[in-house]
């Protein structure tokens, strides 16, 4: 197992706590994490985001998408009723609960969901205040305009 002393980081950086803390997480991530359900993270566009995740078998009254904090959170929970359909001779379709949970970057806001043949659609976009924006500062002369400039005469 590597380890990685972000140590030097922290004394050279302000304010970057939440991204350190990400890192540190990423390293001490084991190969066990739950797999279920799969999911992909597509880029739809400059500054939007689609998070696409396979859920067969849930209808919309069985998953739930919160946000708390910085984290969206997507679950599903199939009613008790619906798993005792009849003997099966296979299984393949899990229909286990599951909890998603994925960390936002500051300004991504979640603008929808959908559900599609047994694909939840979440849309995200990233909307970056006017305040945070880049602007161009424009640079003034300290010499007025209409200033003189004399001439040195040679003795």
């Amino acid at each position: 197992m590597r380890s990685t002393d972000l140590s030097p980081l922290y004394r050279a950086t302000v304010g970057f706590d939440r991204m350190m803390n990400l890192l540190d997480a990423a390293g001490r991530a084991d190969n066990s994490a739950p797999s279920y359900p799969p999911y992909n993270i597509e880029k739809s566009g400059e500054d939007a985001y689609r998070i696409v995740m396979a859920v067969a078998g849930f209808g919309e009254e069985d998953l739930d998408i919160t946000i708390e904090a910085s984290s969206l959170i997507i679950a599903g929970k199939k009613a008790k009723s619906e798993e005792a359909t009849g003997p099966y001779l296979h299984r393949g379709i899990a229909q286990r609960s599951f909890e998603r949970r994925f960390d936002l970057a500051d300004h991504i806001k979640v603008t929808g969901a959908k559900l599609e043949n047994g694909l939840l659609f979440v849309e995200l976009i990233r909307e970056i205040p006017e305040a945070m924006r880049p602007r161009s500062i424009k640079i003034e002369s300290l010499a007025p305009e209409n200033a003189k400039v004399l001439e040195n005469e040679a003795a």
